[in-house]
């Protein structure tokens, strides 16, 4: 999805590449589109909902949307999306060709002087280690999780990049070859380096002499097979454990190996919770140039406090919580501009397979309780006046399966609220849930006291679990809680945003939702590239999954961006990236 990440304005978690669509946007306010006045050098400060905590977007635990943004500044890639959607080759970084359709095998080769921060190139071993994380391919743990071993935590869905064998290295190791043994609909994003891991530091952290070493050592071992799993490899468990967490900081690490940019940009300064500053990588020449000298991100949840920041001159762009009044507050503003438009993203509401809601009549009771409308009216409506409840996992209203898709997929059974259904199928249990979701988001809390004020009236006692904005998404399947309110967003390609969240076992699979039926038709869905058959298999998922109580769509999402006239070029984007797509066209006047 690359995959959909857990959601700016929702203070969602991940990424899901779902099958969504973008609305065209509009602007208010005061046009600042002089580029001629711009110039090259000087700094901005952009505001974001969430809270950095880690330099390895790649993991479920750090597949959120403010990690992932730093990450893009600060690493390079193959490609980009633009905010029309496109796939944009960077050639400058490297090209990637798909020489055979049968097998379907693609090459990819890195561009000599394409270096790290430190010095070391960027080459065949850091694709090597993005293609093992992102393929699953040393895995062998079983569908409980209880036998075998899960190397490396991907917030991604594995099935596609598991298609192929352990790739080949040539040119000088700049370039690897993959070969899959079937289709994969999504072979053009499959491997994305916008935030990949150095695999020589990663060598170093396991105890090995270079990156050869590591090569070696992962061309030496078996493709893993969960019908008969082995002993974990000791050296690939400890280079995978480092990758899993030893990129986790809220501080900017003594060790700069952990931080390393291969991008535009290099992080240099961190306050906990409060900010990020990151300046010009001056030896980058391998795509598009920045003008900024120096970008500071601060993470400002309340968006009373995000406008006075812009009105303040604390900040030149924004990205809050979407509201009619927010809107408002920003177009009243001299000198700044206002960009709207859907995003591609949903709020949402999951319950977890485990604990009192095991119990399939209990999900049910629980989804019955929900004020759907409620929510819309709160937090949505003012905003967008044509806005209603959500009623699709996989499509949203501007889509013509949308449609289709909720006349047979089960939403129809939780249109509204409906107390003495829920006080039905609980049979007189009073059962205990505890919500996560993000405290420091205003809509996250908006959304669970009204949650909250409605189970209570079918006996369900509702535990408070909200946590911190730099907290949360690690928070995300870690058993400490029973339902949690977030939201997806995704980058608008590709089709492997759905197994990634609804696929037995997959890291981003946070409720441990399972159903044999719909493991076949994603694995159908990756492999399908005529987009009438896509459709309908995602119609067939979407069924499956309102069929089995995993929780409720809430609503879409609106995007709202702001940028005073003090900077030019920001752009619009529905997709997970924001305004962050087009960072290196930002000038200061």
């Amino acid at each position: 999805m690359r995959l959909g990440r857990i959601s700016k304005a929702l203070g969602v978690a991940a990424v899901a590449a779902l099958a969504l669509s973008a609305c065209a946007g509009n602007s208010g306010g005061t046009s600042s589109s002089s580029a001629a006045a711009a110039k090259s050098g000087g700094t901005a400060t952009v505001v974001e909902v969430n809270a950095f905590n880690t330099f390895n977007s790649n993991t479920a635990d750090g597949n959120t949307d403010i990690n992932s943004k730093v990450a893009y500044p600060t690493h390079s890639s193959f490609y980009y999306i633009d905010n029309k959607l496109n796939v944009v080759h960077n050639d400058k970084f490297g090209k990637f060709e798909k020489i055979s359709d049968n097998p379907l095998t693609v090459k990819y080769t890195i561009n000599d002087g394409v270096k790290w921060s430190d010095g070391a190139p960027v080459d065949a071993s850091d694709m090597i280690l993005q293609w093992a994380v992102a393929s699953g391919y040393y895995n062998d743990a079983d569908a409980t999780g209880k036998k075998g071993t899960s190397y490396f935590s991907y917030a991604g869905d594995t099935t596609g990049l598991g298609l192929t064998s352990f790739p080949e290295i040539g040119d000088n190791n700049r370039s690897i070859t993959i070969k899959y043994s079937k289709p994969f609909a999504d072979w053009e994003i499959a491997l994305d380096m916008s935030a990949a891991i150095p695999a020589h530091v990663l060598a170093q952290k396991a105890g090995l002499k270079d990156s050869q070493a590591f090569i070696d050592l992962l061309k030496g071992l078996p493709k893993g097979d969960p019908k008969a799993p082995k002993p974990a490899n000791a050296q690939l468990k400890k280079m995978a454990d480092f990758f899993n967490t030893g990129f986790d900081t809220k501080t900017l690490p003594s060790d700069p190996s952990l931080y390393l940019s291969d991008g535009p940009y290099i992080v240099k300064s961190m306050t906990p919770d409060q900010s990020l500053t990151m300046v010009r990588n001056k030896d980058y020449n391998w795509g598009p140039t920045p003008s900024l000298d120096e970008i500071t991100v601060r993470y400002i949840g309340d968006s009373a406090a995000q406008v006075q920041a812009l009105k303040n001159g604390e900040a030149d762009i924004v990205s809050p919580q979407a509201s009619s009044d927010t809107v408002e507050q920003l177009k009243a503003i001299q000198g700044v501009t206002v960009d709207q438009g859907n995003q591609l993203a949903y709020d949402h509401l999951d319950l977890n397979f485990s604990g009192p809601l095991k119990d399939l009549n209990v999900r049910q009771a629980f989804m019955k309780t929900v004020p759907r409308q409620d929510i819309v009216d709160k937090i949505i409506k003012k905003l967008d006046p044509n806005a209603k409840p959500l009623d699709s996992q996989i499509f949203v209203p501007q889509q013509a399966s949308y449609a289709d898709s909720v006349k047979s997929n089960g939403s129809a059974d939780y249109q509204s609220v409906d107390i003495d259904g829920a006080k039905k199928l609980l049979n007189g249990a009073t059962p205990t849930i505890k919500i996560m979701y993000n405290k420091d988001n205003p809509n996250r809390v908006d959304a669970f006291s009204l949650i909250r004020e409605s189970a209570t009236k079918a006996g369900f006692k509702i535990v408070d679990g909200g946590l911190g904005k730099s907290d949360w998404g690690k928070a995300l399947g870690d058993g400490s809680y029973d339902a949690t309110i977030f939201g997806w967003i995704n980058p608008g390609v590709g089709v492997s945003g759905i197994p990634q969240i609804f696929k037995t076992g997959n890291g981003s699979n946070f409720n441990k939702f399972s159903d044999p039926a719909a493991d076949q038709l994603m694995d159908k869905l990756i492999q399908t590239t005529d987009k009438t058959q896509q459709n309908d298999l995602e119609k067939q998922i979407d069924q499956k999954i309102w069929a089995s109580g995993y929780g409720l769509p809430l609503f879409q999402s609106v995007n709202v961006d702001a940028y005073s006239d003090r900077i030019t070029g920001v752009k619009l984007m529905p997709n997970q990236t924001g305004v962050w797509w087009n960072f290196w066209e930002w000038a200061a006047k």
